[in-house]
């Protein structure tokens, strides 16, 4: 068969699954299923990038997604306390207003801004302190031994901590006791477009990517895989912990949406369905996701068919014979490794707008990340369609797993073992478990059957 040939057909099968689930289930079901496949299919390419053009093992997918995802809070969400003087201007306004709560927003008021302009000026010293003790290093170099410098550094470090924590235990304290409900105890964001703050999530993670880069890439594949699951790990503890930036496990909700929400399209002058309503909103939100992948896979295919792809490649089949060569292997590393991370945080910003919210909670660096190296490995490490065919197929299977394994036992108890029967029971009691033992089963089967996936790397020969 064809290369050509084999990708047609295997899109062709996609399609018709969908279209499929579509017309047994409803297309709403449909359209949401083929949301975050498309949105897995962007994270896939961000890992196929790192694994398949590199070599480089991360198991932190989640935690670069869940750093995507905190921008949508912090760049999208409002500023928390520009409403609530929005608040009491629409309370003054009102005579019926309740007298005591106008007077405690206006002994909040007040207090909030200075606790906000305390915290910024506690940060601005943490980072000022971390900035003078590295310069320091830098300058005395060559004129004290590594000890000394160190105990320097350490002490404009430990300064710089207690004027930290001092400025902004303060002001967290107020953040804390300022306000109405839980909705009102974090900062907010800056209230801006969402599609930029997808943009800026894939800065932040790439940039944290650097950071990590800068001290795992030197380890061996099995350290790094350990480094990056820790690392992950540090990342969603920080986020459920931090509620002044993220509300914690409290969760932020009502999320900007880029389309239209389908409450929209139900209102006049639409008046539309309930249905309908929900299709075209999601079909809008396809389109624009659809529209970025296409991007990334334009840019991603231009990047493998480069001499800067050749030259990856070629340190991810003999990175001692390129290191032999003059090439940077752990320059090169980096970059692979930051560019893969720019699409980990898109693809983690994506899904937090999908559902409307940020769930810390829901970053399992195990789970999650387990179920995107299945896509990579299935669509086949190394090539960039493979990537979408891998994030849509197996999140398809994924999904259908639970209720078509609950449709089988139901059958298989009503047909072979009676109703009322405990077994069966049991069978239906152990249909959300069927997941991982569905994935499990594909990953030994494709390894068995195609190890280099459904769409295998193009090897080029010129």
């Amino acid at each position: 068969m064809r290369v050509s040939q084999r990708y047609w057909i295997v899109f062709a099968i996609l399609a018709a699954l969908f279209v499929l689930t579509g017309l047994v289930q409803s297309w709403p079901g449909a359209l949401s299923l083929l949301t975050i496949g498309l949105i897995s299919a962007i994270i896939t390419l961000g890992l196929n990038m790192q694994w398949g053009y590199a070599g480089l093992f991360n198991a932190g997918v989640m935690g670069f997604s869940a750093i995507g995802a905190v921008a949508c809070v912090l760049v999208s969400m409002p500023w928390v306390t520009a409403v609530m003087l929005q608040t009491l201007d629409t309370m003054l306004a009102d005579p019926s207003s309740n007298a005591a709560t106008i007077g405690r927003l206006q002994q909040d008021l007040p207090r909030r801004y200075f606790a906000e302009g305390q915290m910024l000026s506690a940060w601005l010293i943490g980072g000022a302190g971390a900035l003078v003790a590295w310069l320091t290093n830098r300058v005395l170099r060559n004129s004290l031994s590594s000890g000394s410098r160190a105990l320097i550094a350490f002490v404009i470090l430990g300064a710089s901590l207690v004027l930290f924590r001092e400025r902004f235990d303060e002001s967290l304290f107020v953040l804390e006791s300022t306000g109405f409900g839980d909705d009102s105890k974090y900062l907010g964001g800056l209230g801006l477009p969402i599609v930029l703050a997808w943009l800026i999530g894939g800065l932040l993670a790439a940039a944290a990517a650097w950071l990590i880069a800068r001290i795992a890439l030197g380890l061996r594949s099995d350290y790094l895989a350990i480094a990056t699951l820790g690392i992950s790990e540090i990342v969603i503890a920080i986020l459920k912990n931090e509620g002044w930036l993220t509300r914690g496990v409290l969760n932020v909700t009502g999320l900007p949406s880029p389309v239209p929400t389908a409450k929209t399209f139900q209102e006049p002058p639409y008046e539309l369905a309930v249905d309908t309503s929900l299709i075209i909103n999601k079909l809008l939100f396809v389109a624009i996701i659809a529209a970025f992948l296409v991007v990334f896979l334009w840019l991603a295919h231009r990047a493998l068919n480069s001499p800067w792809g050749r030259m990856m490649r070629a340190i991810r089949d003999n990175e001692e014979a390129a290191n032999a060569m003059g090439k940077d292997v752990v320059k090169r590393h980096r970059q692979v490794f930051i560019l893969g991370s720019f699409l980990l945080g898109i693809g983690g910003a994506m899904l937090a707008t999908n559902v409307l919210q940020f769930e810390p909670g829901g970053y399992q660096p195990l789970r999650y990340t387990f179920l995107i190296w299945v896509m990579v490995i299935v669509g086949g490490s190394g090539n960039n369609f493979g990537s979408v065919v891998g994030g849509l197929l197996i999140w398809f299977v994924w999904v259908q797993a639970e209720p078509i394994a609950s449709w089988l036992f139901g059958l298989i108890g009503s047909g072979l073992l009676g109703e009322g029967s405990t077994l069966a029971e049991t069978l239906l009691e152990r249909t959300p478990q069927m997941r991982t033992l569905v994935m499990g089963l594909v990953l030994l089967l494709m390894l068995r059957l195609a190890p280099r996936g459904i769409l295998p790397e193009e090897l080029q020969r010129k």
